[in-house]
């Protein structure tokens, strides 16, 4: 089936006395058990929420299908998605590279994991280049990477630094919550894994908070102990709302990559705009990369750039728009509009921050699913 298609009915689920087809809401701590033992479909116990729930699970088998996975776990934030990837993994001596540009908690946390457990940490350029040549000489257990990296929109060349990797033999974990299902499946070139803020685009409604994993079954086995372990297991109710959302994912992405198409042309005009960083412009040197390796014609919804006069202008237009929310998030029906230095890009350092391109000027939107007419006149009196 189509994408589309797969996020409806991708759960099949169908309840044989009802005929109802939407996976109800188990809202409950535990399940009856008389001495024989009750298994889900993935040859688990169904006994304790904290492991299994059938919304959850419901959940699970459309975001796996969406990515071309055997599995998914669903998890109460992107971050013990994260988490419980790294903690799979992960063994005292190894080294995991990750590129300097990432999410700046994602940093926070593998580098504090890295000092507690022993293991080394290579800090890579966000460039394909320099990853596969990072791979080749550091010779990395674990590399970890974003598909679209934040907040500057570098498009990372997936299928070439996996086949890196498999010469290398080190896994591949990538983040996929930029470009979604719709746009990229990293899986098909060989990472091992595939984490989701299930918060942004899944979900899709800036209402519930959760993450994924999505792999093959001889990896999920020890993802699944560690939410276990940790109790870090998306909730029922959350699952549900995430189910809903997901129905939408498609046209979503579609709306939302279009209108970002349509401001990021208009913002490389403004004469108030200093640069503008958007893979689907023509001018953007990640249109090629882009081109070739996302599965349609469309390039994410998120459109940053620079406000000319510094901080103090770009806190100007951080305040002065009315339509668009100053919010640090993405992928909702709202646009919000981000100041990275102080929210996801905080934890880089000072001086790779400017190196990057991450500077005081420098905001981030994330395009809705609202009138393009109605965004661009709201940001057009703001910079003006």
């Amino acid at each position: 089936m189509g994408k589309a298609t797969e996020a409806i009915h991708g759960h099949e689920f169908r309840d044989e006395v009802s005929g109802a087809f939407i996976p109800p809401i188990y809202l409950t701590a535990i399940f009856e058990q008389r001495g024989e033992t009750r298994l889900t479909d993935r040859g688990t116990e169904l006994k304790y929420s904290r492991e299994e729930n059938p919304t959850v699970r419901a959940l699970e088998k459309v975001i796996a299908k969406l990515e071309g996975g055997s599995d998914a776990l669903a998890f109460n934030s992107g971050m013990a998605a994260i988490s419980a990837v790294i903690l799979g993994l992960v063994k005292r001596d190894y080294k995991i590279l990750v590129p300097i540009e990432s999410y700046g908690t994602s940093l926070e946390l593998i580098q504090s994991l890295g000092e507690k457990i022993g293991f080394k940490i290579k800090l890579s350029w966000p460039e394909t280049e320099a990853i596969m040549a990072d791979i080749v000489s550091e010779k990395p257990d674990i590399v970890f990477i974003e598909s679209m990296t934040n907040p500057t929109l570098r498009v990372l060349d997936v299928s070439e630094i996996c086949k890196v990797c498999l010469e290398e033999a080190c896994w591949v974990i990538v983040d996929n919550t930029f470009t979604t299902p719709i746009l990229l499946n990293p899986l098909k070139y060989g990472s091992i894994a595939i984490v989701h803020s299930t918060t942004k685009y899944i979900a899709g409604h800036n209402d519930v908070v959760g993450g994924a994993i999505v792999s093959n079954e001889s990896y999920i086995k020890y993802f699944w102990d560690w939410r276990r372990m940790l109790g870090s297991i998306m909730q029922p109710f959350e699952a549900y709302l995430t189910i809903r959302g997901l129905k939408t994912l498609n046209i979503r992405v579609e709306r939302s990559s279009t209108t970002a198409k349509v401001i990021a042309e208009y913002l490389s005009d403004h004469s108030r705009v200093e640069d503008v960083y958007y893979p689907g412009l023509n001018s953007s040197p990640y249109n090629i990369i882009a081109k070739r390796i996302f599965q349609k014609d469309l390039y994410g919804g998120v459109v940053s750039f620079k406000v000319k006069g510094g901080r103090d202008e770009a806190l100007k237009v951080l305040r002065k728009v009315k339509i668009i929310k100053p919010s640090p998030s993405l992928g909702g029906p709202e646009s919000l509009l981000t100041y990275p230095v102080i929210s996801a890009s905080r934890y880089i350092p000072e001086d790779a921050r400017r190196k990057l391109g991450i500077t005081d000027n420098l905001l981030r939107l994330s395009v809705g699913l609202e009138d393009s007419e109605d965004l661009i006149e709201d940001l057009s009196q703001a910079l003006e």
